[in-house]
């Protein structure tokens, strides 16, 4: 399993938006992030279809994030941009395996690769973004 470039990038943008905390336009964002402008417009879109991101139009428009970034997971980016979290082909409910038919729960690497997937998606989405936003000075003198 591989995150692709697209989860990479949303993750990139969620976080440039949760340190601006504020309207920030495509091409600050993309400057930002070393993300093309193209790609940043692309990835910005899912984002907002999502509600993770909100849009506003017009001369002090831009995105912002629509949620807390404790409430953003790496875990919900990443399958937001790719699909859910499989190490293996056999994880999907559409695949047939041609070793153990319908019973999947049989097949001792069927319950191996599943509870490695399970823990994987749950180290991810473990992660929320606050968790990497630079201390404030109140939080570094506690």
């Amino acid at each position: 399993m591989r995150i692709t470039r697209g989860a990479d990038y949303a993750i990139r943008l969620a976080y440039c938006l949760a340190i601006h905390g504020s309207m920030v336009g495509t091409r600050q964002l993309a400057e930002e992030t070393g993300v093309t402008q193209r790609f940043t417009l692309k990835i910005l879109q899912s984002l907002v279809q999502s509600g993770i991101v909100t849009s506003q139009q017009g001369k002090k428009g831009g995105y912002r994030l629509n949620r807390d970034p404790h409430e953003i997971s790496v875990g919900l980016l990443v399958e937001l941009i790719d699909g859910p979290v499989e190490i293996n082909h056999c994880l999907n409910a559409c695949f047939d395996c041609t070793h153990m038919g319908e019973d999947k729960n049989g097949c001792e690497f069927h319950l191996a690769f599943q509870s490695v997937n399970e823990a994987i998606r749950e180290q991810l989405y473990a992660l929320t973004l606050d968790q990497f936003l630079p201390k404030k000075e109140s939080e570094e003198t506690e």
